[in-house]
């Protein structure tokens, strides 16, 4: 039995059914818990606070329902209420992102490289990886430039659109033919796929096993980086650094090496 503290709720009271809420296919079969992160993930890229009545519209939730969960959110770091009574993030999530990050163990392999990229091309450089139907941003620089794509970490977004997504199927889905020539060239491009005014090019890093490990990306805005010169420029850039990457992890860099001579003869 779960005690009841200041911030904590009985069982009882957090599995409740609500006549709101609705099975569908995402649920995890635990209400308590689908109901707690479905106000988790009611917070959107650019959303720093919360009322309680906008929670309550985004999830679905009773009002009630939605206080009680908040409550034991808050308690668990993952919630703060705000000294106007509104909602917003707790430091749980960022401690818990930062665990996943080193999950991966390539930080200190690919974040030196984005920063390189950035630099060199004036241009967001990104590290994108695969969580099922999504793409994930696990890193990123941004120059310092006014007009750049903005992107934050931890953004999703369709993995069926940008060019860090074809790269991500290309070699998760190996038997796709779809994707046979990116396989081939090693990389890929995209113009206004998901945003009609970005451009942006990505080739694949791979571990010691020779999996994928994920997309190294630039993207501008697509009057500026949507030229042919500048993606031949910047797919070549991707491909050295790519290479870099995949050897620092113990891959084989050899795999990019007729790709780089094919920019470096159009050059």
């Amino acid at each position: 039995m779960i005690k009841t503290t200041k911030h904590a709720v009985t069982a009882d009271a957090l599995s409740t059914p609500e006549p709101s809420d609705t099975a569908n296919d995402s649920s995890s079969g635990v209400a308590v818990l689908d109901r707690a992160f479905a106000i988790l993930n009611a917070f959107g890229p650019t959303d720093d606070q919360l009322t309680l009545t906008e929670l309550s519209r985004r999830t679905g939730l009773y009002k009630s329902t939605a206080l009680r969960l908040l409550g034991a959110l808050e308690h668990g770091g993952f919630i703060r209420k705000m000294s106007d009574g509104q909602y917003g993030v707790g430091h749980q999530p960022l401690r818990l992102a930062a665990l996943y990050q080193r999950s991966f163990q390539v930080g200190p392999v690919i974040e030196p490289l984005l920063q390189q990229l950035s630099r060199d091309l004036g241009e967001t450089a990104s590290f994108y990886v695969r969580q099922g139907d999504h793409r994930l941003v696990l890193y990123r620089v941004e120059p310092t430039r006014s007009v750049r794509v903005s992107i934050r970490v931890g953004e999703e977004f369709p993995i069926d659109k940008g060019a860090s997504g074809k790269v991500l199927l290309a070699f998760t889905e190996a038997q796709d033919p779809r994707w046979s020539e990116v396989r081939d060239a090693l990389w890929a491009a995209s113009f206004g796929e998901r945003d009609p005014e970005t451009a942006s090019t990505s080739v694949p890093v791979f571990d010691s096993t020779g999996e994928l490990v994920g997309a190294l990306t630039l993207s501008g805005p697509k009057e500026r980086f949507g030229t042919p010169s500048t993606i031949d420029a910047a797919v070549a850039a991707l491909l050295v650094s790519a290479k870099r990457a995949t050897v620092a992890l113990g891959g084989k860099g050899g795999r990019y090496d007729a790709s780089i001579a094919e920019f470096a003869n159009r050059s």
